[in-house]
């Protein structure tokens, strides 16, 4: 039954092609009726031949060429029928194979950041590819083969009771016998093939992560022990597959055996049956006909219970994913807030990654428009998750994050982000152009607007020097450019988008001093007019922000301007003597190391 409720499960997925579906299902049950008829139509062929025995001039010619002409048109019929059937089922599994693959696509990227910091890349792509080609596959055979068999098997084999109730009765036992030994076989296979398919997952993410690193790779000169480690992989999931494979080669021997054995039954019947006159050549023939349309059928029943038992695993990958909610979504009543003005209010806000330990608690503070907000505190003290509410990464537990007095949770999603502008610590670049990366938030720039950004962003000449200029694509994940050039196409992304709240997560701290001073004076200027958080853990680069709110074990504990914090002598001016001693420290190793004078 748990296969049943799968296969339902991905016939449900047909979608808009549910109405065709249904033509084809029809076309099925009348493709199974014409070739259930077709037998009968023989049998009473032969049995008007055999009755005009042993004078030629006897026979029903009449009623012989009316089962003829009849058979012929059931013929022709099911070849016609077919072929269109064949045709469609095609074209449908085609066409909802890309809709399911979009939409697929489109749920995993709805899906909040920390489902994807849990789950591998390369295992939701092995999903996404396997689960939608799985499904393409399921839904061509059941509208070419699998729904025929079923009417075939369920409802049309019953009826040969009505035509000879002796014959029925032993194709309904032999079929009964078949369906229980490969009941077994799949009962076996099953927990196998679920194995099978973990090592196959594992395959992809290890395949995944390698790429996704191979400077490391390389660098660390391990190409022989990644290589040596997959060919393990490979070596565990085939030794996993083996056994699988024993058990389907058992189940091919099986559905030939039983070939032989359903008409090896029929006949000797057939021939008993016949000595006590209890049946007619016609029927004889009629049921050697029917046993070989059951064998065809029972091998398509074989067949779409090994593909079932051996794509279960990869269909609840799929809908495990596919049945993930999105912990942020869009209310039923959400408003689009349009360009806001870039009042930031957060009111006792509260939030736990794991439900026991706060990440941050009790925030409360207001940022005005215009205003620079510096976060600065340890690593993990709650400064990154403050924001990632702001922009609804997450949504808090308790409290409210509002823009200019609405609850951010109340705005669209597309609506709250196309007002905040985030520059993170990582810089993220698509494997596209330069110029695709940088109108991602704002698809309708101009190449003009393109090169202001990147003028203000200091990226300009770095862009220029480029043989393709704007059209050079950046490779995965930007590795065309060093980190701090990454770093300023980012900024430069976030200044085109000219949003009225700019959120820099450390920006510049994949910059040189030279560099990092040039791009300050610019966000300086590009700041202007705009609420902006900057998140530092160098506290230099912080020192004319507007107000400084400095977070501890993810609370606020201290606020206000940077003299102001250094004078009051707490927990800033902790942070910013440890800082200045390391930087006093790391500049006399460097004298030293050079022999230049130390001065004391």
């Amino acid at each position: 039954m748990k296969y049943f409720r799968l296969y339902f499960r991905v016939l449900e997925l047909l979608g808009r092609e549910a109405r065709l579906g249904w033509l084809l299902a029809i076309a099925n049950l009348a493709l199974a009726s014409a070739m259930f008829i077709e037998p009968i139509l023989f049998g009473r062929i032969v049995d008007t031949l055999a009755s005009a025995q042993p004078r030629v001039s006897q026979v029903a010619w009449r009623d012989l060429m009316l089962l003829v002409g009849a058979w012929v048109g059931f013929g022709l019929f099911v070849i016609l029928c077919s072929t269109l059937v064949a045709l469609h089922a095609d074209r449908l599994s085609h066409r909802q194979y890309q809709v399911v693959r979009t939409m697929f696509f489109e749920h995993v990227l709805q899906l909040p950041l920390s489902y994807h910091t849990g789950s591998h890349s390369g295992r939701l792509v092995k999903v996404m590819l396997t689960g939608t080609s799985t499904l393409w596959a399921l839904w061509l055979s059941f509208f070419r083969e699998h729904f025929a068999s079923f009417i075939s098997l369920i409802v049309l084999l019953p009826l040969t009771l009505f035509i000879n109730w002796r014959y029925g009765l032993a194709l309904i036992l032999l079929c009964v016998i078949f369906a229980a030994v490969i009941a077994y076989v799949i009962s076996n296979v099953e927990k196998l093939q679920s194995t099978v398919e973990r090592y196959y997952s594992d395959v992809a993410e290890r395949t995944s992560d390698t790429l996704g690193n191979i400077a490391l790779v390389q660098s660390f000169a391990r190409i022989e022990m990644e290589v040596s480690g997959m060919r393990k992989m490979g070596e565990e999931a085939l030794a996993a597959q083996i056994p699988v494979l024993s058990w389907w080669a058992v189940t091919t021997v099986i559905t030939r055996a039983s070939t032989t054995l359903t008409m090896l039954s029929i006949l000797v019947l057939g021939v008993y049956f016949y000595l006590r006159d209890l049946t007619t050549v016609g029927e004889i023939v009629m049921f050697m006909s029917f046993a070989t349309l059951l064998i065809s059928r029972l091998e398509q029943a074989v067949q779409f219970a090994n593909s079932m038992v051996m794509e279960a695993p990869r269909l609840a990958e799929f809908f495990d994913v596919l049945d993930t909610e999105p912990a942020v979504r869009d209310r039923p009543d959400a408003v689009d807030p349009g360009r806001v003005h870039g009042l930031v209010e957060f009111k006792d806000v509260s939030f736990s990654y794991d439900g026991k330990r706060p990440a941050v608690a009790d925030l409360s503070f207001t940022a005005l428009p215009g205003e620079t907000v510096a976060l600065v505190g340890a690593t993990g003290a709650g400064k990154s998750t403050a924001l990632a509410l702001l922009h609804r990464a997450f949504d808090p537990q308790s409290g409210t994050v509002s823009i200019d007095g609405m609850d951010v949770r109340a705005l669209t999603l597309t609506g709250l982000r196309r007002n905040i502008g985030v520059v993170f610590q990582e810089a993220l670049l698509f494997n596209r152009s330069i110029a695709e990366n940088l109108r991602v938030g704002k698809p309708d720039a101009s190449d003009d607007e393109l090169r202001a950004a990147c003028e203000r962003a200091q990226v300009l000449d770095v862009i220029e020097r480029l043989p393709q200029g704007f059209a050079t694509n950046v490779g995965e994940r930007g590795r065309l450019f060093s980190g701090g050039e990454r770093q300023r196409l980012s900024i430069a992304r976030a200044l085109l988008k000219d949003p009225p709240i700019l959120i820099l997560d450390e920006a510049t701290s994949a910059l040189d001093a030279l560099t990092e001073a040039r791009i300050q004076a610019a966000l300086t200027e590009v700041m202007k007019g705009r609420t902006t958080f900057v998140i530092a853990h160098r506290l230099a680069t912080v020192h004319n922000a507007s107000r400084i709110l400095v977070f501890h074990g993810g609370r606020i504990v201290e606020g206000g301007r940077f003299d102001e914090l250094i004078e009051r002598g707490g927990y800033f001016a902790e942070l910013a003597r440890s800082q200045f001693m390391a930087g006093e420290t790391a500049k006399k190793r460097h004298e030293l190391a050079s022999g230049q004078p130390v001065e004391t």
